[in-house]
């Protein structure tokens, strides 16, 4: 299976479509992201703002050893930067920084690794013990 996201105007994902590789196949037997995007050109009637995405790729790692592709899979409301030709998911706060080699979102700091859970506070900048994880339990 090939997935292909379904970009707006802004780059942004609207849709994630999944394909069947033959049709990306050329004469030599060989996969094209062009071929998919020309398949789903014609499929979605006439729109043409599609870009080739890896469900096995995370943080610029493909989970199953094979090459990693446009750095994340790319899921509804991820943003694709040309530059970069990555996947990048949106920022859960503004504090958090881009690390550029994975395409990902780091907080401003580490998060604890013990045995509690936490969450992350914007206005304290800050990891703190999430209680509410702990009430359900």
């Amino acid at each position: 299976m090939a997935y292909f996201a379904k970009l707006d105007e802004n780059n942004v994902v609207i849709e994630v479509h999944s394909l069947n590789n033959i049709e990306l196949l050329n004469s030599e037997g060989q996969e094209s992201e062009q071929l998919g995007v020309a398949f789903l050109t014609r499929w979605s009637g006439g729109y043409n703002r599609w870009k080739q995405t890896s469900y096995n790729t995370v943080g610029g790692v493909h989970l199953k050893g094979g090459t990693p592709f446009r750095k994340n899979y790319a899921g509804i409301t991820f943003t694709y930067d040309a530059q970069r030709d990555a996947f990048i998911p949106p920022k859960p706060f503004p504090s958090w920084i881009l690390e550029e080699s994975t395409c990902l979102w780091d907080a401003p700091s580490v998060k604890p690794q013990d045995d509690k859970d936490y969450k992350w506070d914007e206005d304290t900048l800050s990891w703190i013990e999430d209680l509410n994880f702990l009430d359900a339990k």
